[in-house]
């Protein structure tokens, strides 16, 4: 059996091994402390990173630009060797996306037109053509066809601002492919009659 003294003593190093695992050889310290781990610095947020011209890119093709309808007169059905008028209807196109976390505006003006003939033929304009009686872009077809596909192919210039910044052109041109309309070619033969 222990003595009170020997018995406390016993008590109070058994508490301390409990409390503190580390001990030490100076006199009248019981034990060191490991030192408090310094708190993780919590990082800064990042500064949004400013879109590239490739990321404008993606996102304009991904967004599409307006492709147009061909406008045929005369109407669904043209004659062999008459001038049949050809015009689209562009309108301006601008828009403000949201690219990592940045406004871009962007917008589109078309440079040229390719007018697809459905005969085979094509002819490129930078003119969207007008209705009749101007006849800015025109097509003679050369034979009778049925059903022929007539389309507008739009190449556009697109120009974009990162924020406030100002407008810069894309290093790209971004063609849109238009609708197709049906045109019936047909052969007229005069033919006399009694006035």
């Amino acid at each position: 059996m222990l003595d009170p003294v020997a018995r406390q003593r016993a008590l109070i190093e058994e508490t301390l091994r409990a409390v503190c695992p580390i001990r030490t050889s100076i006199v009248g310290v019981p034990c060191i402390f490991a030192p408090e781990q310094p708190a993780t610095a919590v990082a800064a947020p990042a500064a949004p990173v400013a879109p590239s011209e490739g990321d404008v890119l993606r996102a304009v093709r991904e967004l599409g630009l307006p492709s147009l309808r061909v406008h045929i007169e005369p109407a669904t059905t043209t004659l062999v060797n008459v001038p049949t008028n050809l015009y689209a209807e562009p309108e301006p196109f601008e828009r403000t996306l949201d690219l990592l976390g940045t406004p871009v505006r962007v917008r589109a003006t078309p440079s040229s037109f390719t007018w697809h003939h459905g005969d085979g033929t094509s002819q490129r304009t930078t003119s969207a053509g007008r209705p009749y009686p101007h006849l800015d872009v025109t097509h003679r077809y050369q034979g009778p066809a049925e059903a022929l596909e007539v389309r507008v192919d739009v190449i556009y210039v697109v120009e974009y601002a990162v924020g406030d910044e100002p407008w810069q052109p894309l290093d790209a041109v971004i063609t849109a492919e238009g609708a197709p309309s049906a045109l019936t070619v047909r052969e007229a033969a005069p033919v006399l009659v009694q006035p």
